[in-house]
């Protein structure tokens, strides 16, 4: 009775106040987010080939499974890594919105995302627990909010997970990584995290999510000191791959 009201109650406000998606500025058909189909359909999403342990694609046609330059010349300390979508077109407008305009809206578009790569990317996944980036606090007062921690909770929610939020704490400020080479970023990020209660994640098998995944550097300085606090595995789902 309870879902009837609520899809009663989404299309009486439908009727009142129309959404408009987000990619191309029509009519969103989308049932409860903020996108029509064509946008939807024309999302990159991430698909066969890609790297067996970071999940970065690769272009043409690989027929077995393989491990990445990146990850066989310095074995990363996440156990694997998958995104749902590439960070470019639709998806990466989107994120853009999310992040810097405070697009919070776009969530629910974003979980199913999430959840849809766990499903086909993670089926035999065994997580204890659900754990995030974190921002530093300076950054999280002026956003408003951490994309990752609101990405990870959803996500949380869906696989019925403990959620850890405060797990990880950022040191220090970290410059942004855009303009950076992967060295400069591992640079960057070095000894910038901390696991706040070792004795939480002991043992444990960590899911660990951030909204955009390029090089890697930022989850794998994070899964690098979860393990050196006891946690047993740590896998990385983020929504998007740069």
């Amino acid at each position: 009775m309870k879902r009837v009201w609520k899809a009663a109650a989404a299309r009486l406000l439908d009727m009142m106040y129309p959404r408009w998606c987000v990619g191309c500025g029509g009519p969103a058909n989308d049932a409860e987010g903020f996108l029509c189909w064509n946008c939807l359909a024309g999302m990159p999403f991430v698909h066969l080939p890609f790297c067996a342990r970071c999940g970065d694609p690769v272009e043409g046609r690989v027929d077995s499974s393989y491990i990445c330059y990146a990850c066989t010349a310095a074995e990363p300390y996440f156990d694997r890594a998958r995104s749902a979508v590439r960070y470019r077109g639709v998806a990466q407008q989107l994120l853009r919105a999310f992040k810097y305009d405070g697009a919070l809206w776009l969530e629910p578009n974003f979980h199913r995302l999430l959840h849809g790569c766990m499903e086909s990317q993670f089926t035999d996944l065994e997580a204890d627990a659900v754990v995030c980036v974190p921002l530093y606090p300076a950054r999280e007062r002026d956003r408003g909010f951490n994309q990752a921690r609101l990405l990870a909770l959803g996500l949380a929610r869906q696989l019925r997970k403990p959620f850890l939020p405060g797990c990880l704490r950022r040191l220090r400020p970290t410059p942004t990584q855009t303009h950076l080479t992967a060295p400069q970023r591992a640079a960057n990020v070095k000894d910038a995290f901390k696991v706040r209660k070792p004795e939480w994640i002991d043992g444990q098998r960590l899911l660990l999510v951030d909204d955009v995944m390029t090089t890697g550097a930022t989850v794998n300085e994070c899964a690098r000191v979860l393990k050196e606090s006891g946690a047993a595995r740590v896998y990385v789902a983020t929504l998007a791959r740069g």
